[in-house]
């Protein structure tokens, strides 16, 4: 019986992508372990494969498996925290990726497994394999799988939500607080964060950013300063509303390119985390829209009340 390679691999594509962004981090790389996947299976005895979907799950996570091993050494050496590359969609009522799935805390809790618990827990937990298939795609024992599986899941158990987000919730927290950084508004910015909110920024060594993970509403805010006084003025800079891996979010076009800034909401109405993409190898997906939010004017403040750019921890 005669296969339609095309069509039976389109068929699962969107689940090996999805898979491979999540082993790996970046849309490139995830695209280009699905492409390599499609080259084994379009040379592949075909007709003597009884579960392509089995196949196709279990070549693809072993690609990737191999590409994060490859990577190691060059992530170590990473200038400045390290970020996934953005997953951007439109801001619709009902997001077309689960949060907890794609939100960047979850994908950095990820980072800190091996290749293999990383690939386990993917398996299982999210895409609900069970453990005799995932021992076939890895070549491991039931047992290891199991083993693999327990260590992995004390790593991201933390990092997972635990109760559903508010989505119109999350959006209002992102607007308020770019409209407020917009208009230099520290009261509502400090208000608008949880006492110990982060702040993670990736220059990746080409864009300023903060060289370590900034702990505390007064940091953050401090770097978002410096950022808008390097920026001009932040009345000139457009704000596009847009869903940043499964959370309300925005890219922001500066003079110099663009940002995208992803925010995890906390408890009692306020922000807990901030992510920043500012990596320009980062954003090549990324495009100002032709329709933009652009923020509120505001009255320049007196020269003798501004605040400095902070420079600790900054480059």
């Amino acid at each position: 019986m005669t296969v339609d390679r095309a069509a039976v691999f389109e068929a699962h594509r969107g689940r090996l992508q999805k898979l491979a962004y999540r082993m790996l981090g970046t849309l490139e790389e995830a695209e280009d372990a699905v492409q390599d996947a499609w080259l084994r299976w379009s040379g592949a005895a075909v007709e003597e494969i009884a579960e392509p979907a089995a196949w196709l799950v279990r070549v693809t996570t072993r690609l990737c498996i191999d590409r994060l091993r490859a990577a190691k050494v060059e992530r170590a050496a990473y200038r400045g925290p390290w970020l996934p590359e953005p997953l951007i969609e439109p801001l619709t009522p009902d997001p077309l990726e689960r949060a907890e799935d794609v939100s960047v805390a979850f994908l950095l809790a990820l980072e800190r497994l091996s290749p293999l618990e990383r690939a386990v827990f993917l398996l299982h937990d999210v895409f609900d394999e069970d453990y005799g298939a995932i021992a076939t795609i890895l070549s491991r024992s039931d047992t290891a799988v199991r083993q693999l599986a327990s260590r992995a899941r004390q790593h991201v158990r933390e990092a997972r939500p635990r109760f559903p987000v508010d989505q119109e919730e999350a959006r209002r927290l992102a607007t308020a607080f770019v409209e407020a950084a917009a208009k230099a508004d520290t009261a509502a910015l400090a208000a608008l964060l949880t006492e110990d909110a982060i702040l993670v920024s990736d220059g990746g060594g080409k864009r300023p950013a903060a060289l370590r993970v900034l702990v505390g509403r007064h940091d953050v805010i401090g770097l978002l300063k410096g950022l808008a006084l390097r920026g001009g003025d932040a009345r000139m800079l457009s704000f596009e509303p847009v869903r940043v891996n499964g959370y309300p979010g925005f890219i922001i076009e500066r003079p110099d390119g663009l940002d995208t800034m992803a925010f995890q909401p906390g408890g009692d109405g306020q922000i807990a985390a901030i992510y920043m993409v500012r990596n320009p190898d980062k954003l090549t997906r990324v495009r100002s829209p032709a329709k933009r939010l652009t923020p509120p004017q505001r009255t320049p403040a007196p020269e003798t009340s501004r605040t400095p750019s902070p420079s600790a921890g900054r480059r």
